[in-house]
């Protein structure tokens, strides 16, 4: 500025602009941020789109894959291909899509609460941070578990098992899907509420454990509603209580722990859908909406229960917050229990 006049010099190529031009600037390059990320999430998806599952084909994971799989091509008009990458418990497929997919919304993942929230807790060096490596989506379905007794036990509901382990404790059994499953880990956030021990006896997985309970080679197991269920209705166990926080509609006369004898208690097996970590958040939102769309149809609740699973959707924020809460909780529980990441 020269005897009060402003410079009317444009700046040579390569110089860079004064701070104030440069705040001046930024509102316009959000808002033209912004309008890209619309536009790109108006056009999404161009092309077809591979979910992840890590697991085999045929279990739980998969069937929900499916359906919502099914759903998103009839709504999009573009292919969802279920990719099934089962693995070193889940981690494989995981991996695929936190550290080596794009971030573009044509790579998602359908994990568990396994594979995301007990990471932390339970796996050394996974390789990804759940809470920085994928973008969540919405929650797509909940399990819940059953606790279930042996026949054998003489125990009608969950206070009476608390009242027997602890006047004899550490002689009572629970089996488990395998050390750090979710099997597991719900018996011991049990019992760290309950001020009571039990001893673990590990599986090769959930149906082994449920096998030797009806035997009355074990005491105790937790395991998913449609896995225990039809056994406690054929008088081959006993169904103690569920452990969600609120009774489920396939096994209403059954009740919670919370309410059966270790308050506070709350523990669902859920299901859920991510991207990889830092994908647009136009693109994220968009699918979120037609993911709740889809699940909260009565179709889908209908195919859900008929693998004893039920419909629950959440925002990407909420999901998000979920995880990071779980983590703490879990990771608390696993340290408790003495489980030492592998």
């Amino acid at each position: 500025m020269l005897d009060g006049h402003v410079s009317r010099r444009t700046p040579r190529p390569g110089r860079r602009l004064p701070a104030v031009c440069a705040l001046a600037l930024a509102p316009a390059l959000l808002a033209a941020a912004g309008a890209a990320g619309a536009q790109s999430a108006a056009a999404y998806p161009a092309k077809s789109i591979r979910l992840v599952v890590p697991s085999a084909p045929g279990g739980g994971t998969d069937i929900i894959a499916r359906l919502i799989a099914q759903g998103l091509t009839d709504a999009w008009g573009q292919q969802v291909v279920v990719d099934n990458r089962g693995g070193a418990g889940g981690m494989a497929g995981v991996t695929i899509v936190a550290k080596q997919s794009a971030a573009d919304g044509y790579t998602m993942l359908l994990g568990s609460v396994g594979h995301i929230s007990f990471v932390p807790a339970v796996r050394a060096n996974p390789g990804f941070d759940p809470r920085q490596d994928l973008t969540p989506i919405s929650l797509a379905a909940v399990q819940p578990f059953v606790l279930a007794a042996s026949n054998a036990l003489p125990v009608k509901s969950v206070k009476d098992l608390v009242a027997l382990a602890k006047a004899k404790p550490g002689t009572i059994t629970y089996g488990s899907g395998g050390s750090g499953a979710a099997s597991h880990l719900g018996v011991e956030l049990m019992m760290l509420g309950g001020g009571f021990r039990m001893l673990h006896v590990p599986y090769k997985g959930s149906n082994p454990a449920i096998t030797a309970l009806m035997s009355g080679e074990l005491n105790v197991a937790m395991a998913g509603l449609a896995t225990v269920l039809p056994h406690a209705r054929a008088g081959r166990l006993k169904a103690l209580a569920v452990t969600s926080e609120k009774r489920t509609h396939s096994a209403p006369d059954v009740p919670t722990i919370a309410e059966a004898g270790v308050p506070g208690y709350k523990f669902d097996v859920w299901y859920g859908l991510a991207f990889p970590g830092a994908t647009p958040a136009p693109l994220v939102k968009k699918t979120n909406a037609e993911v709740v769309r889809q699940v909260q149809s009565p179709e889908v609740a209908a195919r859900f229960a008929k693998v004893g699973v039920e419909p629950r959707t959440n925002t990407p924020e909420a999901f998000a917050k979920l995880v990071r809460e779980e983590i703490v909780t879990w990771t608390r529980v696993a340290k408790a229990a003495g489980i030492k990441p592998e």
